[in-house]
């Protein structure tokens, strides 16, 4: 009979029983926008924070799939990821999905374990940065475009002058910068693990799970479910911990207006889907 009764109590409530939050990040890595689901720190905040303050909870799990995007979301989100790893005193497991690449990755290293499957795809240890040129486009449609600045480099890199070799010399430099911040991460999460000390990682190339195991970029190849029940044993509880939702009302105020501004909004909308799509295809996915 007590056994009977100790099965009907919550999971949270039973001694037998061990719970794991799981937080999930899946997609491109920007700032919120009403017109796409992305990962950003502030869609991640709440649910980190709830997962991580959960007492009876030994580690948290992260499931990642993400071919990247902003390297300043990326590094919010690791640095939010560790600090309150080391404040709750929890593991962090880290599970890859299809894809953990570029900003997505940078997030993975915050784990103190990283789990790929043989197929996932990892890596691609770099910086990028694209748009496109309209200067003869506007010159051949007989266009002005008229723009008045304050500051000689307010207009640097803008897409309807030509380029200039000065400009790109100077986002190189920033590039740079933020490679070499990428490598450092790597290199200190990652030690020893490294294949050659990292020789050859930082070019921007990105390898399947089961090579990425093998460069020491992952630990090991498998998936959440078994990774858990080796760890914890077969009575482990993964839990998702998601974003509370901000109901109907909420829904309305971020909906995109249908009047000039919205027509611009939904434009917007759709060129970041295209960009979005360009982001996952770079993978073959």
């Amino acid at each position: 009979m007590a056994a009977f009764l100790k099965n009907l109590l919550p999971a949270r409530f039973r001694s037998d029983i061990t719970i794991l939050p799981v937080v999930r990040m899946d997609g491109v890595i920007a700032t919120s926008s009403p017109m796409r689901q992305t990962v950003s720190l502030a869609s991640l905040a709440g649910p980190l924070e709830k997962a991580f303050s959960m007492k009876q909870a030994p580690a948290v799990a992260l499931v990642i799939n993400s071919p990247g995007g902003s390297p300043v979301q990326s590094h919010l989100i690791f640095r939010r990821v560790r600090d309150l790893a080391e404040e709750h005193g929890k593991s962090v497991h880290v599970f890859v999905e299809d894809v953990a690449a570029s900003g997505g990755y940078m997030i993975a290293l915050a784990g103190d374990e990283i789990v790929v499957d043989p197929s996932s795809i990892v890596g691609s240890i770099g910086v990028i940065s694209a748009g496109f040129g309209f200067d003869r486009a506007i010159e051949k449609l007989g266009i002005d475009r008229r723009v008045y600045t304050a500051g000689e480099k307010k207009m640097m890199l803008d897409a309807f002058q030509p380029e200039k070799p000065e400009e790109i010399k100077r986002l190189k430099a920033l590039q740079k910068d933020i490679h070499d911040l990428f490598a450092g991460m790597v290199t200190e999460r990652r030690g020893d693990k490294l294949k050659d000390g990292g020789k050859g990682l930082f070019t921007g190339e990105f390898w399947t799970g089961m090579k990425g195991v093998e460069l020491g970029l992952a630990d090991e190849l498998g998936d959440m479910r078994s990774t858990l029940r080796r760890r914890y044993g077969d009575k482990v509880k993964p839990v998702l911990i998601q974003q509370r939702g901000m109901g109907l009302l909420g829904l309305l105020r971020r909906a995109p207006r249908v009047d000039s501004d919205g027509a611009a909004s939904i434009g917007a909308g759709l060129i970041g889907a295209l960009e979005e799509r360009g982001w996952w295809s770079r993978y073959g996915l």
